[in-house]
C-alpha cells in the first residue's frame, strides 16, 4: 500500500509535528496567568479575540496544535492537509509579529527585534507548510506516476507472457502452413501418379 507521503516530506513533517505537538501539551491545563498572558498577546493584535474567555484560548490553542502536531506526525494524513494546516497556524503566528509593535525594527523594515526574533523564528514552519501543500497539490501526480518495484516486476511478467503468446500464435500459424503445403504436394504427386497409370494404359 503506497502512503499519501514522498520519503522527502519525512524529516520536515517530524520535525515540525513534534514541536507544535509538544508545545500544544505544554499549553494543556494552562493557570489563569498563562492563559490570560496568551490571550493578552493574541488579542493585540487579533481584536476579535478580545471576547474569548482567556482559559478558553488557551484550550482552543492547545487542541490546535496537538491537532496540527498529530495530523503532521500520521503519515496516512495527505501532504496537502497536513500542509495548509501548518501554513495557517504559521500565517497567523507571523501575524502577531509583523502586526505587534516593538516585533520588528521601525521603519518599513520586516527584520526583528530582540523581542521579536523567537516569533520570527516560525518563518521555517510557513516555508515548510507551503512546501508541503505545493508538493500535495502539484506534485503528487509526478510521484503516483512513478512504477514501484512491484509494478515493474508485473509489468514484464505481463510482457513475457505476451512474447510467449505471439511465439505460440506464430508456430501454429507455420504449422498449418507447413501442413498446407505438405496437403498440396501429395494432391499434386497423387494426380501426377494417376496421370502415369492413365497413360501407361492407354
Amino acid at each position: 500500500m503506497r502512503l499519501p507521503i514522498t520519503p522527502a516530506e519525512i524529516a520536515p513533517r517530524l520535525a515540525t509535528g513534534a514541536f507544535i505537538l509538544n508545545s500544544g501539551l505544554g499549553k494543556r491545563g494552562a493557570d489563569e496567568g498563562t492563559a490570560a498572558g496568551l490571550h493578552g498577546f493574541a488579542a493585540g493584535t487579533y481584536p476579535f479575540l478580545k471576547n474569548v474567555p482567556p482559559a478558553t484560548f488557551a484550550k482552543v490553542l492547545s487542541t490546535a496544535e496537538i491537532g496540527i502536531g498529530a495530523a503532521l506526525l500520521t503519515p496516512f494524513v495527505p501532504a496537502a492537509v497536513a500542509g495548509a494546516a501548518l501554513t495557517g497556524f504559521s500565517g497567523g503566528l507571523l501575524g502577531l509579529y509583523l502586526r505587534t509593535p516593538g516585533m520588528t525594527k521601525p521603519g518599513a523594515s520586516v527584520a526583528p527585534t530582540q523581542d521579536g526574533l523567537p516569533i520570527a523564528k516560525d518563518v521555517w514552519m510557513l516555508g515548510i507548510g507551503l512546501g508541503l501543500l505545493t508538493q500535495g497539490l502539484f506534485g503528487r501526480s509526478t510521484v503516483s506516476t512513478a512504477p514501484t518495484a512491484a509494478e515493474r516486476k508485473v509489468a514484464r511478467a505481463k510482457a513475457k507472457q505476451e512474447k510467449a503468446r505471439k511465439a505460440k500464435a506464430a508456430s501454429k500459424r507455420a504449422t498449418r502452413k507447413a501442413t498446407k503445403k505438405a496437403a498440396t504436394a501429395a494432391a499434386v504427386d497423387r494426380k501426377a501418379t494417376e496421370a502415369r497409370r492413365e497413360a501407361v494404359a492407354a
